[in-house]
């Protein structure tokens, strides 16, 4: 199959109350090897959803995904854990599910979560930080083709912080990436590509610059 993950005519509505609310509206994007895909939008504009929907979070109200790639989870989503088991026991379930290597699985994502004693509690007692760096450890302990950015890349203090940019940008450079951010400066300096999402449908210009320009003036 060719490398690449594609959104055809894809959809996603919500019910609130009697009504229902459409997020996206016929959506039709492809991410090939390689792309590094800036998504901006005004909040609301259904950037997060997009993302779920991509990792196969959430399902589309119509629509399909096709994923010619292996995609990750959005990255520092920690929604799949069990908040009842420990953080030691859901990387256990993960690789059992991913066929991952247990210890060389572990030694990575305590180094990386840095998680300490804690690493051993339920994920339910975690902060919502703890719980970031523990989905980025996992994530990038499996080496998905595509990962999913939302936002929330920086989750920590400096250090780990340019541990992550460094594991993404650095050791990672050959993958896709699709980030969810409002700092223009991140999307000019790490993608490709940028698109924007607004009024429900998706917008591609010829260059960044001209779609932040464009994003701008929403």
């Amino acid at each position: 199959m060719y490398q690449s993950v594609k959104c055809l005519d894809l959809s996603k509505s919500f019910h609130i109350g009697r009504s229902r609310k459409i997020v996206l509206d016929r959506i039709n994007l492809e991410i090939k090897k390689g792309d590094k895909l800036g998504v901006l939008g005004r909040n609301g504009a259904g950037k997060s959803t997009l993302i779920k929907l991509i990792g196969g979070v959430e399902l589309p109200t119509s629509g399909r995904i096709e994923r010619g790639m292996t995609v990750s989870w959005p990255l520092a989503f920690g929604g799949a854990f069990q908040g009842s088991l420990s953080g030691h026991d859901n990387l256990r379930f993960i690789c059992r599910v991913y066929d991952l290597d247990y210890n060389e699985t572990l030694d990575y994502v305590q180094g990386f979560a840095e998680l300490g004693r804690q690493f051993y509690d339920p994920v339910k007692t975690y902060s919502s930080g703890m719980q970031a760096r523990l989905a980025f450890a996992l994530s990038l302990a499996i080496e998905f083709e595509c990962y999913l950015i939302d936002e929330v890349i920086m989750v920590g203090d400096a250090r780990f912080t340019q541990r992550c940019q460094d594991e993404l940008f650095g050791k990672r450079s050959d993958r896709s990436l699709i980030i969810v951010s409002h700092n223009m400066n991140f999307i000019c300096e790490t993608c490709n590509r940028c698109v924007i999402l607004h009024n429900k449908k998706i917008e591609e210009y010829s260059s960044i610059e001209e779609s932040i320009r464009v994003y701008e003036h929403l």
